[in-house]
Formats: C-alpha cells, structure tokens, sequence
C-alpha cells in the first residue's frame, strides 16, 4: 500500500460518511500533501433493517465487515460512532484517537407535539434502542415503543409519513447532518443518561501500524478520550457487549478529575440503578462505577435483559 495514502473503511450512510470526510479532512489538516481515500462499505447491520438490533447481535454488525477490511489490508483505518464500538475488539485491531465530542444527548423528534410531556396517551414513539425505550417507559409508562431501524433520514422520513407521534435519536447525528427543524426537546443528561460514547467519534486501526498511529496521532482530543475511555470500561465490565438498557456519560472537570454516571435499567423503566462516582484514572473509575449498580442488584436485571435479547 502506497506510503503517500491512507484507505478509511465507513459505512455508505449520510451520517457515516459525514463522519469518515470530516477525520479525512482532519488529516489531511494535519498532513498537507496526504492522500485520504474512502472504502465505502456495506455491513450486515445497514442489510437487516427489519429486525431490532438486539435480536440480531447488536453492536457488532456495524462495525464486523469494516474490521475485515483492515485485516485484510484493504484499509488502514475506520471511521467510528463510538456508541456503535462493541467492547471487545478483534485481535490485532484496537482503538486510536478519539475526536472531540458534539452534543452527547438525546433528542426527540416530533411533527405534531411539542414535548416528551405533549404527547397523547398510549403515543407511538419509535426507538431502536433499549436504553432509551427501558428510561422512556420510566418517565411515561404509557408510551406504545415501537421498533424503529434505518438511518437518520429514513427515520425521520418515517415520522413525517405518520409511522409514529414522536421518535427518538441522537441529537449529534441530528446536528452533523443539518436535520434539526424536527427536534421538539433535546433531553438534560440525568432526565436521559446517554449510550457510551454516543456524540464522540472514534477511529479504529491495526495495532501493528505504526505509521498510520503517527498521522492518526494530532487528532486525539483528550478530554474526549478520557471520559470515553472511562465510558467503555464501565460497559466492558457490565459485559455489556450487545444492545442492552445500559447508560454511560462521563464528564472532565479543570482540575483532572472525571465524573461518571452510570445507570442500567430492565426493559419495562420500573426498575433503575444509577450510580456517580468521580476519580482519576479513567479505567478503574468505569470499574467502580460498574461494581457498585452491579451491587445494587443490576446484575440481575442484565441476565433478564440478556435472556429475552438473545439473537434469533
């Protein structure tokens, strides 16, 4: 492979390639000369689009056929959202720089109501994650949540065809991609604790490439990297490796210190367990906060969730 080229692996959707061009124009920022090619790609993930993501492995199909082609030699890099990175990855691949995070919240999206509170009795509300059905049920229990696949522009196209009253995404996605005019509410961190990593993009690339870690290495923004780091590790000890009702946000204050909320919930919102904890290194502060809901009795609700999300 040509030392003047670097070879990004995405997914082929607006908001995947929105991501993979603005690391593209990064690096070449920080390396004027540099060649940045993208290999765009379909995953298993962007093909099953009529099966909630639980059902069918979770995470993992975003990223699997990216993977490949970096072990391939195909690529030297891919371009990740980080609440869509599993919590293992494949021998010989590992996590690079983690860039600046945008908005890390949740947003709903409605064309008729004003508000999460505005919405009818029994109002359909499409979701295609857990988290956000299991502390959506908690706030209102008598929401109808309904499935909801597809990437931005397909959802919100759903929701203006009338398929749902309200839905919900990523507000980052939302910003990146110029579709705002439909957000009715963007939810406060603690009304709706967010996935890890959601707002933060991540790379991916060969543990064993040098030369692509050193051009890769300026675009690292380290508060990002931390609280995510902190992030990943409270969800690497819940084993949360697939889609389940687990929330993670971690913030850096000026003086080094993280703080990290955790919180896992069963899929009905009638049983929470939340936990904050502040400390230093970001590793060990993701496992404390993780052992302390695991005391509180999350555990059992994971093994729930686990049994009744096991793939078909």
């Amino acid at each position: 492979m040509s030392t003047e080229t670097l070879r990004i692996a995405t997914r082929g959707s607006l908001l995947a390639l929105w991501q993979a061009n603005w690391v593209k124009e990064r690096l070449q920022q920080a390396h004027p000369g540099l060649s940045v090619e993208l290999l765009t790609m379909k995953t298993r993930g962007d093909k099953i689009l009529d099966v909630p993501l639980a059902k069918v492995g979770g995470k993992g199909l975003f990223v699997k056929e990216l993977e490949e082609a970096m072990l391939e030699g195909r690529a030297d890099l891919a371009v990740h959202s980080m609440k869509d990175v599993p919590a293992e990855f494949p021998e010989g691949l590992g996590l690079g720089p983690v860039l600046q995070r945008e908005d890390p919240r949740d947003a709903l999206l409605s064309v008729h109501h004003a508000g999460l509170q505005a919405l009818p009795e029994g109002a359909k509300v499409g979701s295609s994650s857990l988290r956000r059905q299991s502390q959506l049920l908690a706030l209102r229990p008598d929401l109808k949540l309904l499935s909801l696949r597809g990437n931005v522009n397909t959802r919100i196209r759903k929701l203006e065809e009338g398929e749902y009253d309200a839905i919900v995404l990523a507000a980052a996605g939302v910003k990146r991609l110029g579709t705002e005019e439909r957000v009715v509410e963007t939810f406060d961190i603690e009304r709706m604790l967010p996935a890890v990593g959601q707002g933060a993009v991540g790379i991916e690339y060969r543990l064993d490439d040098s030369r692509t870690q050193d051009l890769l290495a300026p675009l690292n923004h380290r508060e990002t990297a931390l609280c995510v780091q902190a992030e990943r590790a409270f969800l690497t000890r819940l084993e949360g490796g697939c889609q389940v009702p687990i929330a993670g946000h971690a913030t850096l204050n000026n003086g080094g210190e993280i703080t990290l909320q955790g919180r896992v919930a069963d899929l009905t919102g009638q049983r929470m367990f939340s936990q904050q904890q502040t400390g230093r290194d970001p590793e060990s502060l993701g496992v404390s906060v993780a052992e302390a809901l695991l005391g509180q009795g999350a555990d059992a609700v994971l093994k729930e969730v686990y049994a009744a999300s096991e793939p078909s």
